[in-house]
């Protein structure tokens, strides 16, 4: 008898693989129904990852998505699973036990089945409450590995992770493998290792296309007894996603294992709904780069999953990076010398930071990182001059145990920065809060939601969650997609006057380049008014301090989006306050981490020139000191 192998669908990841967004909830409630009657999914990830944060950054309301979305196939029978990052959950920061617990009642009771748990640093301390909360809200608790190729990240190093999480309650184990970059019969050794001693253990296997391995790779998962494949469907799989269902049910089936039938009709409707929500919105936020493999991706061993985020944060510090460089008159670099520049800088900083796991968020800090030291020997500085407070996290052990050594150049490094290493449980750092969010809810008048669904919202994503509540997500959002829609418009007809000596009544015009003279009805256009009214220059406005003092100017590292404070333990500086050198002032959120930013002098605060959450770039002033 032929053994079957069961597909799970990963509509939410395939999204996520290549671009920001995902779906609106009638968008997908409008495609369920096609892949159910596709006939060949046990399984659908529905959420989960970025999902809920997403939903909130474009001024939706995830828990009404999850809900509606996860129903149908709740209908038929179909499981559900989602995505979480155990410390972490599902954000890129460390979540207090009792809002983790939470979740996990909520995710069940909305109609997820399954809980996918990863540790990005493959420590079984992040991941034991996971597999605890999980089983106590009712789900299926399926524990990760998360892979990687490294001198410590061996088969025998995953074959004993296996069997921790085996023994800590974990129902199932998957072999994720988030880059792509696990050696075939690398994988298969691990599954045989795991299916050989827990036989009755289910075993999914999750691989990204990006290198070329997961073909193979797949192959080798199934020979070896793994139970579940992760697949992707056209117009969304290969490049940096997941290999396409019918190229996978094909290869098995020809191998002799039994694989389910796929109803063609229904692949092609999903398939053309797909590429229909790709051309309403989604597409203005998809890199044509992610739609194609590239085997650099070895070298670097960067996740398939962030490369969206990855080449949206690549293209806007080049434009960055360029104007700085053009103001000193130095030449500027394409997108493609800047992403190799970023690959050969992970793999030089990836063994100097004791090997963490590329996967998120740690994937999301080696890259940043090596980004801004990218950045900073571009611009003549030191490498390591920018570290962020969540990548400081990871180093000194909060974030939990580093399979590596730290080089001594990164010890010497954080005790320079008065940094105090920690090898306690990183689970300890992050206290109860549940409390201090639902008191916030009361006094906004909030609706705690069906389940306390949006208490968990609001405890899990506060930002976001306020900016969504406010309105101004979706209308960020929505100045956003215009303008992305707009720059991919036909251009208009580019005309500039020249002022300057003409002949009376007529002036110059350059039209696309070419020049025409034209007669006009006054005199010479150097008299015409200007912009400010007065014949002069219009001149940008410059602050004034309130007392006439001289001040000092606190001015943006880098670009992103300034945050008086990281999260709700701290107190935000107000005009008035006094600081004293080396004290945090303000955050940049660059890129999915907040770098803090320092008063480089004693001072009084006289002005804070940006409103919480606004969009900054580079030298941008951001608090005056008096």
């Amino acid at each position: 008898m032929k053994r079957e192998i069961k597909f799970s669908l990963l509509y939410r990841d395939m999204w996520q693989s290549s671009g920001k967004y995902v779906p609106r909830v009638e968008q997908l409630e409008k495609v369920a129904p096609a892949i159910i009657d596709m006939g060949c999914f046990d399984r659908v990830e529905t959420n989960g990852g970025g999902f809920e944060q997403i939903n909130l950054l474009f001024g939706e309301n995830p828990n009404i998505a999850n809900r509606r979305w996860t129903q149908p196939f709740n209908d038929v029978g179909i499981q559900t699973h989602m995505l979480e990052r155990a410390l972490n959950a599902i954000r890129m920061s460390p979540v207090p036990a009792d809002v983790r617990k939470l979740m996990f009642k909520v995710k069940k009771l909305q109609g997820t089945d399954i809980a996918r748990s990863f540790c990005g640093l493959n420590d079984p301390r992040n991941l034991e409450n996971s597999i605890k909360f999980a089983k106590e809200g009712g789900m299926i608790s399926q524990a990760s590995l998360s892979l990687t190729i490294s001198e410590v990240h061996t088969v025998e190093y995953y074959t004993k992770l296996a069997e921790q999480l085996i023994e800590m309650g974990a129902d199932e184990i998957c072999v994720k493998d988030m880059a792509g970059i696990g050696r075939p019969a690398f994988i298969g050794k691990i599954i045989k290792n795991i299916k050989t001693a827990h036989p009755e253990t289910v075993v999914q296997y999750h691989g990204h296309s990006g290198p070329g391995f997961s073909m193979a790779s797949i192959l080798e998962a199934a020979r070896a007894g793994v139970d579940y494949v992760d697949v992707a469907m056209e117009p969304l799989s290969w490049g940096t996603g997941h290999a396409d269902v019918l190229a996978v049910q094909g290869m098995l089936k020809d191998a002799g294992f039994a694989v389910k039938d796929i109803n063609m009709k229904a692949y092609m409707e999903v398939r053309s709904l797909t590429q229909e929500f790709i051309d309403d919105f989604l597409g203005y936020y998809i890199n044509p780069k992610n739609r194609q493999m590239n085997s650099l991706l070895i070298g670097s061993g960067l996740p398939g999953g962030m490369m969206g985020s990855l080449m949206a944060d690549l293209g806007s510090n080049l434009e960055s990076l360029n104007k700085w460089l053009t103001k000193r008159n130095k030449p500027t670099l394409t997108q493609d010398e800047l992403l190799i520049k970023l690959f050969e800088e992970v793999e030089y900083i990836w063994p100097k930071l004791g090997y963490p796991p590329l996967v998120t968020p740690f994937s999301q800090y080696v890259k940043n990182l090596a980004l801004m030291n990218v950045l900073q020997l571009i611009k003549g500085r030191e490498r390591w001059s920018m570290i962020a407070d969540n990548i400081w996290d990871m180093i000194i052990g909060k974030s939990g145990k580093l399979p590596g050594e730290l080089a001594p150049e990164i010890i010497e490094l954080a005790k320079a920065n008065g940094k105090e290493f920690y090898t306690g449980v990183p689970q300890d750092l992050y206290p109860d809060s549940l409390d201090i969010f639902k008191q916030e809810m009361k006094e906004n008048n909030w609706d705690f939601g069906q389940d306390d669904e949006e208490l968990m919202e609001l405890a899990m994503h506060p930002e976001q969650y306020r900016a969504y509540k406010s309105g101004k997500a979706k209308a960020d959002f929505e100045a956003d997609l215009a303008a992305k829609k707009a720059a991919k418009a036909p251009k208009p007809a580019k005309v500039e006057v020249t002022a300057g000596s003409f002949e009376p009544k007529s002036m110059i015009i350059d039209v696309n380049g070419e020049k025409f003279k034209v007669g006009v009805s006054y005199g010479d256009i150097a008299n015409a008014p200007s912009a400010n009214g007065n014949g002069k220059p219009k001149e940008e406005a410059t602050p004034v301090a309130a007392s006439g003092n001289a001040t000092v100017e606190v001015l943006s590292p880098l670009e992103g989006k300034f945050m008086l404070t990281k999260d709700n333990t701290e107190t935000p500086i107000k005009v008035g306050d006094t600081v004293k050198e080396g004290d945090v002032v303000c955050y940049i959120e660059s890129m999915k981490t907040y770098n803090a930013v320092v008063a480089e002098k004693d001072g009084k605060v006289v002005g804070i020139a940006k409103a919480n959450g606004d969009s900054v770039e580079e030298d941008d002033v951001l608090v005056q000191l008096a």
